[in-house]
């Protein structure tokens, strides 16, 4: 099954691909089509999250659209990249970009948050077997991808491990303890973006971390860090196609986004990260983005 978004591997495993900008701009309108979608999932399915859903849409559609070495004709190939998708309650973006990019059906959208569904309210690997990981408990996505890297570098891979983390995770104490790994074993085939849209489940995440920033928290940490508008896609990409930043050093991406970002009554609120929409929300929301979820319009 070929996606609309990705593309099949490259002659040369590991290469990102540089898009035109009409590319750049089709998956700026896939964006908003993604937005929507998560919405109608969240309330369908009766489930909150999605300051960080719609916060990360910009750099899933990067990362799938642009960079990411894989494609759902081969999916299980041992030389693709690796996302691990960390923030786990987000998942409704993962799911919506993985079936716009090929991976699912855009049918089994409609199954999110059902009793025995393959997605789950957080993913799970045991449900859906195309993911690299389950996640929800915070703060393991970067550890675990640091794992897969040393060993693939072991086996003489050429592929990539990219971990996509909250602002929240960087509360945690084992994404430090796995970010000393990756730099005393100098993984420079391993990426982490934060998504740093500023709000956690309780409160603000300056409040929470004492305002201190993440870009230099990583590189104090022996990583190279940039920090990048995380809705600009072509930023995005632009930046992903220098990692990694130097040679025999992990790098890290902080990504500065918007909590519910596209609908203008969530953005930037607290109360979305739990916040099941309602019928009026949805109706309001979808207007506002002007935009059909992907699993109605098949």
């Amino acid at each position: 099954m070929t996606g609309s978004l990705v593309h099949p591997m490259p002659s040369q495993p590991g290469v990102s691909r540089e898009l035109p900008y009409d590319e750049v701009h089709r998956l700026q309108e896939t964006a908003r089509r993604i937005r929507a979608t998560c919405i109608q999932l969240a309330h369908d399915g009766k489930e909150g999250h999605l300051n960080g859903a719609l916060s990360s849409v910009d750099i899933l559609l990067a990362l799938y659209g642009g960079w990411l070495n894989t494609t759902p004709v081969d999916p299980r190939n041992p030389d693709r990249d690796r996302l691990l998708f960390s923030k786990g309650h987000a998942c409704t973006s993962l799911y919506a970009v993985l079936a716009e990019s090929g991976f699912l059906p855009k049918e089994m959208l409609a199954l999110y948050a059902q009793n025995d569904s393959p997605l789950p309210s957080h993913p799970c690997v045991h449900a859906l077997p195309l993911l690299e990981c389950s996640a929800g408990s915070l703060g393991h996505g970067l550890g675990m991808a640091g794992g897969i890297a040393y060993g693939l570098r072991l086996d003489g891979r050429p592929s990539r491990v990219v971990a996509l983390i909250s602002d929240g995770e960087c509360n945690e104490g084992s994404t430090w303890e796995a970010a000393t790994f990756g730099a005393a074993n100098g993984l420079d085939r391993l990426l982490v973006v934060v998504d740093n849209n500023g709000v956690q489940s309780v409160g603000r995440a300056d409040a929470l971390m004492g305002g201190t920033s993440i870009e230099e928290k990583f590189e104090a940490f022996g990583w190279r860090a940039r920090t990048v508008d995380g809705h600009d896609i072509g930023a995005l990409l632009s930046v992903l196609r220098e990692v990694p930043f130097e040679k025999g050093r992990p790098s890290a991406i902080v990504a500065k986004t918007t909590a519910g970002k596209g609908v203008s009554f969530m953005e930037d609120q607290v109360l979305w990260h739990y916040r099941v929409p309602s019928d009026e929300d949805l109706k309001n929301a979808l207007a506002e983005l002007d935009a059909v979820p992907i699993h109605f319009s098949v």
